[in-house]
């Protein structure tokens, strides 16, 4: 038995000003099967949530390149 999909996310690589974000909007709009694009828009807490990410990431590689001596 297979899957259906009901919706597909893209997540963009940065934070971009929606007039950027026209052209590729328009042209997700041409792919065959989809019925509306919507942009979502960054908050405070979106960038608070990549922040947190990332210094969890970097705390990570920390422990990986700087192991404790017992």
């Amino acid at each position: 038995m297979t899957d259906r999909y009901y919706a597909l996310t893209v997540i963009l690589d940065k934070d971009m000003l929606d007039v950027h974000c026209e052209s590729i909007i328009n042209a997700i709009k041409m792919i065959k099967h989809v019925l509306d694009v919507k942009g979502n828009v960054a908050s405070p807490d979106t960038w608070m949530a990549e922040s947190r990410a990332l210094h969890e990431t970097r705390m990570k590689l920390w422990e990986v390149i700087n192991p404790k001596i017992k």
